[in-house]
C-alpha cells in the first residue's frame, strides 16, 4: 500500500531538500525545463526531490511564492527557501546549487 500523497506544505516542510519548477503547459521555456529536470534528478539521485507545480492549477502556491513569471525554480529545505531563479538554468547550474546550499544529512 502507498503512502498517502503529502501536501505541498508537508513537502517542502521536510528534511529532505525539495527542488520546485513553477510552470506552465503554454510556456515555451518551462517545456525546454523537462529534460534539464529529467537530466538535474539523474546526476543529484536521491539528494533532492524535484516537483513541477501548475501555476494555472496552483495559484495560491504561486502567489505565495510571489512567482511572476514562468519557469520560476525554487529549492526549499525545513520549509525554507534556499534559493530561487526565474527563466531557464542549466542542469550543472542546478547541481552545483543543490550541492551548494542544501543540508545533506550523514
Amino acid at each position: 500500500m502507498s503512502a498517502q500523497p503529502r501536501t505541498f506544505n508537508e513537502l517542502i516542510s521536510s528534511d529532505e531538500p525539495v527542488l520546485v519548477d513553477f510552470f506552465a503547459t503554454w510556456c515555451g521555456p518551462c517545456q525546454m525545463m523537462q529534460p534539464i529536470l529529467l537530466d538535474t534528478a539523474k546526476q543529484v539521485g536521491e539528494k533532492v526531490k524535484i516537483i513541477k507545480v501548475d501555476v494555472d492549477k496552483n495559484p495560491l502556491a504561486a502567489s505565495k511564492y510571489q512567482v511572476r513569471g514562468v519557469p520560476t525554480l525554487i529549492l526549499f529545505q525545513n520549509g525554507q527557501v534556499l534559493w530561487r531563479q526565474s527563466g531557464v538554468v542549466p542542469a550543472h547550474q542546478l547541481v552545483k546549487v543543490i550541492e551548494e546550499k542544501t543540508v545533506q544529512k550523514v
